[in-house]
């Protein structure tokens, strides 16, 4: 199999356009610094894996991303258009893993789950508990997967197994996980916005 590609999507934490859901709670600037400790966080996790990591950013440029995350990682501009349009930018080559920054106990343990289970199925899928995912591993470029979405909502997971289904394609799900997303998610987390 191919090496596989860690790909995360993340924004550069400027205040009042990172977390915004969470500016009610912490104000622009707390909210900011979830993002960023959240980032570090998650690419502190995917450096101990030892595959290639992929930046897809936004919000500055890759000398900033650079300097704020290391130096030893691949960086990618987004591009324009909505999540569906981000993903299928970065769809190929495959086998990839998709992963936000916005899952406290991601650990090593669930993307080497992952990138173990691309070897075996198609498809892998870490649950969120709002309905989402965490991550989403193909072993083979699958628009279909992220045409048409209805992102945010709790109907990202119901779609997207229905349509694996509906394609026969093998899948299998990982443990469930929470996101923090919104202010009631902070009290799972206290050490975030400490």
């Amino acid at each position: 199999m191919n090496t596989v590609r860690l790909v995360l999507f993340t924004r550069y934490p400027v205040p009042g356009s990172a977390k915004t859901r969470l500016i009610p709670a912490l104000g622009a600037d707390g909210a900011a610094a979830v993002h960023k400790q959240l980032t570090e966080r998650t690419v502190k996790t995917l450096k101990h894996i030892g595959e290639s990591i992929e930046i897809r950013y936004s919000g500055s440029n890759a000398d900033a991303f650079s300097q704020w995350l290391g130096s030893d990682l691949v960086y990618e501009p987004q591009v324009e258009g909505d999540l569906s349009d981000r993903l299928l930018a970065a769809i190929d080559p495959a086998p990839v893993i998709f992963l936000g920054a916005d899952t406290p106990d991601l650990s090593t343990r669930h993307v080497k789950a992952a990138i173990d289970t691309l070897q075996k199925t198609d498809v892998v899928i870490g649950p969120a508990d709002d309905g989402g995912y965490y991550l989403i591993g193909i072993a083979r470029p699958y628009p279909f997967l992220f045409q048409n979405m209805r992102w945010s909502t709790e109907h990202v997971m119901p779609d997207t197994l229905h349509r694996l289904r509906q394609r026969k394609i093998g899948f299998k799900l990982l443990e469930t996980l929470h996101d923090c997303d919104r202010p009631d998610d902070l009290d799972r987390w206290p050490w975030l916005n400490s």
